[in-house]
């Protein structure tokens, strides 16, 4: 199966891109491939339960929608230990389909498996 990965490293400060990366990751998730959402900087404060309610940009479903639908659809969110923990981010307190990761998580999915196609937002 092919893979794609998506790092997001927005939330309030650029809500256009962090939707947008949202977006990007529900595509390839929804047309079958392996999908890694890779949360890193301010990105990561959107795996904090209700922080992306605050992120409704028009023309596009609503930021807590898009973000449920991906660990619906069996995408993985990994969220960056040291990015958290340097902007207190409870990383025992993730939304569903979130779990901690760091940079060595992200190599593994981008060179395994014959890697894996990506952009960053």
């Amino acid at each position: 199966m092919q893979r794609f990965a998506v790092t997001l490293t927005h939330a309030l400060d650029d809500p256009d891109r962090a939707t947008v990366g949202a977006v990007i990751a529900n595509a390839a998730a929804a047309s079958g491939k392996t999908t890694l959402l890779f949360l890193s900087n301010e990105g990561v404060r959107l795996a904090q339960p209700g922080y992306a309610a605050k992120i409704d940009q028009e023309g596009f479903p609503p930021l807590a929608e898009l973000l449920a639908s991906l660990a619906e659809n069996g995408a993985t969110i990994m969220v960056c230990t040291p990015c958290a923990k340097v902007r207190g981010v409870d990383l025992a307190d993730l939304i569903p389909g979130a779990a901690p990761g760091g940079g060595a998580g992200l190599v593994e999915f981008m060179t395994s498996d014959g890697g894996a196609a990506s952009v960053s937002y």
